[in-house]
């Protein structure tokens, strides 16, 4: 049995992972356990497992006493220097206490606790192995699904994604594969539990390091995320070396960069703008595709008036104002969109003081 006990205690550690001092660490307290309970003992013991002499060793542990009150925890002076003339009162003087038929008699009270320790050991081994993971996109398999939850095969572990943080323009069905991103690991008793999502703007940004490799590598960053899940979002990106476009790194030729990501997303629209520290480029990058005339900024209060050409208001403001939304989140600031007419009428901008010609310069249609 002690040739079997430490070969399975390699086994754990090599196959699964599981530390050595762990396990024998388990072994001892579920022996101790066992020793009590078969043999009646309330002595206090403890157990030695020596792996490299392969021996199991029960230890009666004693305290030395001028006058015994309790033999099972007390040893007498007198007696105690027999076993060694050194020992004085106060110590603690260890006899083997070993039964000879104690191996099977361990390994079958033993089982249950170890197994028991070892599933603790290798949740944690997995709770480890995970909460490293958050914010990491990983690909699983959906393997069933309830009221609450879809759970997704991770490999080693399952994953739990909520139905709210399921895109709306998704329905996943089961041994489907499916691209997700790490959230939140919780250590509970009955195991980790690993929460993952679609909805979250970090999936976004992820799958963009993944797709290009200039972001991967650090020369284009990602600056911000503004994402509506399923419908739309927005990503600022800047490039330090002015010889490097942002935007049309993460494009790549012909649109196949973030056509990937469209398409891994369920078709979600993605607007890609470049990031500036003058909130006046930024935010009207940031309104793309519609074309600002003018930006005012308060910047004690962060906030913005965005003067728009007036045919080019909706287009700014966006379906049931999303554009314009996701243009405050992707910034930071607080936008109000005027148009061009409203502006002049309310005194936010003067008409002499605009040059159409100019505003109108980049525009693919010149109102009439």
């Amino acid at each position: 049995m002690k040739s079997e006990l430490f070969d399975a205690i390699q086994y754990l550690e090599k196959e699964k992972g599981i530390d050595k001092d762990v396990l024998i660490d388990a072994l001892e307290a579920a022996l101790i356990s066992a020793y009590k309970k078969n043999f009646k003992s309330k002595t206090n013991v403890r157990v030695e497992l020596n792996e490299e002499k392969g021996t199991m060793q029960v230890l009666a542990r004693k305290k030395i006493v001028d006058e015994v009150e309790d033999s099972q925890q007390e040893i007498s002076i007198e007696e105690a220097t027999k076993i060694d003339p050194n020992y004085e009162v106060g110590d603690i003087v260890e006899m083997e206490v070993t039964p000879k038929d104690f191996g099977r008699i361990a390994a079958q009270a033993a089982k249950q606790v170890v197994t028991q320790r070892v599933r603790e050991a290798e949740r944690g081994v997995i709770f480890n192995d995970f909460i490293d993971r958050v914010e990491d996109v990983m690909t699983g398999i959906i393997q069933r699904k309830d009221n609450r939850y879809i759970y997704v095969d991770l490999g080693k572990a399952e994953g739990r994604l909520p139905l709210n943080e399921l895109m709306p323009n998704e329905n996943y069905e089961v041994h489907e594969r499916i691209k997700v991103i790490l959230t939140k690991v919780e250590s509970t008793n009955k195991g980790p539990h690993i929460y993952v999502s679609r909805t979250h703007p970090n999936l976004l940004k992820r799958l963009f390091e993944m797709e290009v490799p200039e972001i991967y590598d650090g020369v284009v960053e990602i600056k911000s995320v503004a994402r509506e899940a399923g419908d739309r979002s927005k990503i600022s990106v800047y490039a330090e070396d002015p010889e490097i476009d942002p935007v049309g790194s993460c494009v790549g030729q012909r649109g196949q960069r973030v056509q990937a990501i469209v398409n891994e997303l369920n078709g979600e629209k993605i607007d890609i703008v470049e990031w500036s520290e003058d909130p006046v480029v930024y935010i009207s990058n940031a309104l793309s595709p519609a074309k600002v005339i003018t930006v005012l900024v308060d910047e004690e209060e962060k906030a913005t008036t965005v003067v728009v050409p007036d045919y080019q208001l909706s287009l700014a403001i966006g379906k049931k104002g999303q554009n314009a939304r996701l243009a405050a989140k992707l910034t930071g600031w607080k936008i109000d969109i005027k148009s061009e007419s409203d502006a002049i009428a309310d005194g936010t901008i003067e008409e002499n003081n605009l040059d159409l010609d100019d505003s109108y310069s980049d525009l693919d249609e010149i109102p009439e």
